[in-house]
């Protein structure tokens, strides 16, 4: 993509269902050659209108299931992958080379997939979320309490960074999809049109119910005066930015939840056991040289401070000017270049601003003007990695507390292992932490030791050096986020961003009752019991509650015997006479598992039908002895059903059913209870893939 000082980009927002612009604005240049790039604007936006219209709009959206909008998803990450390169083209003019480029665009548009398949792995076919266990509230059974999780009926407010103009997007818009919530995404003005550009691709796919985001780009004018109660504020940026919105009279006045991921100093610690000749000495040095250049610095995770030994001081820093000798600078749509700019004029100043007050404390040791490959060193925003020194960490105020958003680091020595754990802490709070070492002991006494003061730590060594994703690098299934100055909120972390956006509620009621409410069978509840063997029933057939009694079964002392013999289980209490009257029961019982066996023989229908495989078993209890000449039967209750998705090859419609299976004995008194999840046959739906084998629609 070529663009001209004539033919500048004009990015909407895209509010109440439509998309507004202005012919004026402010007007953004590129990061590398200093040509105008976009004008952007929100003036004349409703942004009261806005919030109203996600408000009204969410309905449709709250009204699907948590595996239909895991469809969507799902759905919509495929449709953005296929249109990549437009956003890879819009990203050079950021600053960014292809793998900066890469983070953002595919590890975002990999959010969506993420989060659609731990929906549908983990949460049910449901607006709502069963959270925690059953609570028995008295003593007969007649009142329980479970909580339940459904959506807030207001709108999630994102407001992201410059650095990530896709990721930073996407990251946070899956969980609030998956909540039910609408998002009106916020991005920083530097890099909007690349949102704007996936916005308009999102709007067009079809995929996604009206309303379910709206866009704004330019300045947030009034935005945060109109949020109410049941609207969330998820915010990215620097710490000082968060603490002033996270006073804004609406937020505090109506109680709005407010999350923050801001800027930290974090930091590596390469460990004391480490000697030079060791892998994890060069993994140190490049993982620092990656975070100092990757994004050109400007990442919220990056490593500004690194902790090395004393004695190895020299070592790192020869070892860091030799791998960022290695990076060349310049423009990043060059296959050749390996660090693009920064993503403005104005922002390059700003670092530097920082590295002139870091020098009161600590002395620049790598530094240097590399040769440019492509770009304009005037009009572009280009800085050449720095590395600086600081001799008295212990004592410095300025390296834990000022953060150069840039290709900045400063080595910070240390004597001791809890020198270095409090070199951590000294900047109040980080979203990551890394240390390297091999020596477990070590890295043992520092994960505990920075835990408290950080969102996430990794220890980094050659058994892991193949695979681990680097210091810097969020995932969708672990915490994002950290205490103190990283902000005190967390996003990502699998499903517990998508906790966020929903509302928690109590609810109590007799099980018959929450059995209604929550589609899910609770102990204690009315069960339906019919002429038809539940096995003998498709997926489509089978309900909730849908019960079988089995017959009665006499244990012997013969089934006990040739269950050890068939299984080499001789344990004493079940098979040594003197020696379990000795033992806890007083006498020998049945195996577990025996009673286990013999329950599936009392409750299988043989013949073949709609259960295809017994799928798992969980949440076993034993809970009474059964001894020889007790006699047992089993209840087999249908719990919950879980429809099942066809796989790729897949031609055959499937779905789980869990069922809850109580054994009692002779006095009615539980032995054993546990979960049964089996694959049943069910029938084709709207949602199902054709086979492969038909031929696909026109």
């Amino acid at each position: 993509m070529t663009l001209t000082h004539a033919d500048p980009l004009r990015p909407a927002s895209y509010v109440s269902g439509h998309w507004h612009a202005n012919p004026d604005g402010q007007t953004l240049v590129d990061a590398v050659y200093g040509r105008p790039v976009a004008v952007i604007s929100s003036e004349g936006v409703d942004f009261a209108g806005a919030l109203a219209y996600g408000r009204a709009s969410g309905a449709a959206l709250r009204r699907m299931t948590f595996h239909e909008r895991a469809r969507v998803l799902r759905a919509l990450g495929a449709y953005l992958l296929e249109r990549k390169e437009a956003y890879y083209a819009l990203s050079t003019l950021t600053g960014a080379t292809r793998r900066d480029s890469w983070v953002d665009i595919e590890g975002g548009i990999g959010t969506l997939f993420s989060y659609a398949s731990a929906a549908r792995r983990e949460l049910p076919d449901e607006r709502f979320w069963p959270d925690g266990r059953l609570e028995r509230l008295g003593r007969e059974g007649t009142f329980v309490g479970r909580h339940l999780l459904v959506p807030r009926e207001g709108v999630a407010v994102q407001i992201n960074a410059f650095n990530f103009p896709v990721w930073g997007m996407l990251e946070k818009f899956a969980p609030a999809f998956i909540g039910g919530m609408p998002s009106l995404v916020k991005p920083a003005p530097q890099t909007a049109y690349l949102t704007e550009r996936v916005v308009r691709d999102i709007v067009a796919s079809g995929l996604i119910p009206e309303g379910s985001l709206q866009l704004v780009t330019g300045e947030p004018g009034s935005l945060l005066d109109h949020v109410e109660e049941q609207d969330v504020v998820a915010f990215t940026g620097s710490a000082a930015t968060a603490a002033k919105l996270r006073v804004h009279p609406a937020i505090v006045g109506r109680s709005v939840p407010f999350n923050a991921e801001a800027d930290s100093l974090n930091a590596s610690v390469l460990g004391l056991s480490v000697k030079p000749e060791d892998p994890e000495f060069a993994l140190f040095v490049r993982e620092v040289a990656r975070e100092m250049t990757g994004k050109a610095g400007q990442k919220c995770t990056a490593i500004r401070r690194a902790m090395v030994p004393s004695h190895l001081v020299e070592a790192v820093t020869e070892g860091l000017r030799r791998e960022l000798a290695k990076v060349t600078l310049g423009d990043p749509a060059r296959d050749d270049v390996r660090m693009g700019a920064l993503v403005s004029v104005e922002q390059r100043e700003r670092v530097r601003e920082t590295l002139e007050k870091l020098q009161q404390e600590a002395r620049v040791v790598i530094s240097g003007e590399a040769t440019l490959l492509g770009g304009d060193r005037e009009k572009g925003a280009f800085l050449d990695p720095t590395v600086l020194l600081c001799e008295t960490p212990l004592t410095a105020r300025g390296p834990h507390e000022l953060e150069a958003f840039g290709p900045v680091a400063t080595l910070l020595p240390y004597d001791s292992l809890e020198d270095a754990i409090h070199l951590t802490k000294l900047g109040r709070g980080s979203l990551a932490g890394s240390i390297v070492s091999r020596d477990r002991a070590e890295a043992t006494e520092l994960v505990l030791g920075m835990a408290s003061s950080h969102g996430r730590l990794l220890v980094l060594n050659r058994d892991n050096a193949k695979e681990n994703t680097g210091h810097g690098s969020p995932l969708p299934q672990l915490n994002h986020g950290g205490p103190g100055r990283a902000g005190g909120g967390s996003e990502l972390g699998g499903l517990s961003a998508v906790r966020h956006h929903m509302n928690r509620v109590a609810v109590q009621a007799d099980p018959t009752t929450l059995t209604s409410i929550t589609r899910e069978f609770v102990p204690g509840a009315d069960v339906q019991e019919d002429v038809v063997h539940p096995f003998r029933k498709s997926f489509d057939e089978i309900q909730v509650g849908d019960s079988l009694l089995t017959h009665r079964r006499t244990v012997t002392e013969a089934d006990i015997v040739n269950f050890a013999g068939l299984t080499g289980d001789h344990f004493y209490a079940h098979v040594d006479e003197i020696g379990a009257k000795e033992g806890i029961f007083g006498k020998r019982v049945a195996h577990g598992y025996f009673l286990i066996s013999a329950a599936a023989g009392q409750f299988v229908s043989p013949a073949p039908g709609p259960v295809l495989a017994n799928y798992g078993l969980e949440n076993l209890r034993f809970i009474e002895p059964v001894g020889i000449g007790d006699t047992i039967r089993t209840r087999l209750t249908c719990k919950r059903k879980i429809r099942k998705d066809l796989r790729p090859g897949e031609t055959r419609p499937t779905g789980v059913v869990e069922w809850r299976s109580e054994i009692t004995n002779q006095d009615g008194v539980l032995v054993a209870t546990y979960d049964i999840l089996t694959l049943v046959e069910r029938a084709r739906d709207g949602f199902d893939p054709q086979p492969e084998t038909e031929a696909a629609p026109a």
